[in-house]
């Protein structure tokens, strides 16, 4: 489809499909997809297990003393046709997409350290390009320069749907008012917090997809591509 390889970057709310529509795009494109949001999962996971933080309490300071002992992986597994998120040499996929880890990561996510060890490892994944990377500030902090913005926004009610349905699908047992609590919680800790906060970097293209469906989505967003590399390979 083209000769140079660019970096595109996908930020968004919390469920507004940001993973989904990145694994396509990298499949299509050939590109390597990088889901920023299972890596501060993984961190969560870990100063959960570590006994550092639960929904009553978060020692920030023991988490930041430990973060040098949590080493994250991403590893390709030809049978799921994407790579999975390996804490110290463990599987945790399924681990970090549980409620209670959905609970916590937005707190972890808003520690400095926590985000400065992330961030210089995500930098590190861009210098050869051909890289699709989603999460909350990718085009604001992780790749100010990224060739192609995009940032994906829906109703909190409908994204509270689409995160229920999901989790229904999985068998985890929770309430739609659950899900949405968590989703209103994320948004406003996600837009609020000091160091890097949720925002839309301002040459990122807007897509609201509360009434797309995700073929028509997807379509819409590999036109844009399209149109992209063409300007980048002129």
């Amino acid at each position: 489809m083209q000769n140079k390889k660019i970096i595109i970057a996908i930020d968004g709310y919390s469920s507004t499909g940001k993973s989904t529509i990145a694994k396509m795009l990298a499949e299509r494109l050939g590109y390597i997809y990088v889901d920023t949001g299972a890596m501060y999962r993984a961190i969560s996971l870990f100063a959960k297990r570590n006994g550092w933080i639960d929904e009553d309490h978060f020692d920030k300071e023991m988490l930041i003393r430990g973060l040098e002992n949590a080493h994250l992986d991403f590893v390709f597994n030809e049978q799921a046709g994407f790579a999975e998120m390996y804490l110290n040499g463990e599987n945790v996929e399924k681990d970090i997409r549980t409620m209670d880890i959905s609970n916590l990561v937005s707190r972890v996510a808003a520690v400095p350290e926590v985000r400065q060890k992330l961030v210089a490892y995500q930098k590190a994944m861009g210098r050869k390009k051909g890289l699709v990377m989603d999460g909350r500030d990718i085009g604001t902090v992780v790749f100010p320069d990224a060739e192609l913005k995009l940032f994906l926004t829906a109703s909190p009610e409908i994204r509270a749907r689409r995160r229920y349905k999901e989790m229904h699908e999985k068998n985890e047992k929770t309430t739609f008012e659950e899900v949405y609590e968590n989703v209103v919680m994320r948004d406003r800790l996600d837009t609020s917090r000091k160091d890097s906060p949720l925002v839309m970097a301002a040459d990122a293209i807007k897509i609201d997809n509360s009434e797309l469906k995700k073929d028509e989505q997807f379509e819409l967003i590999l036109d844009i591509v399209k149109k992209k590399l063409k300007e980048v390979d002129a």
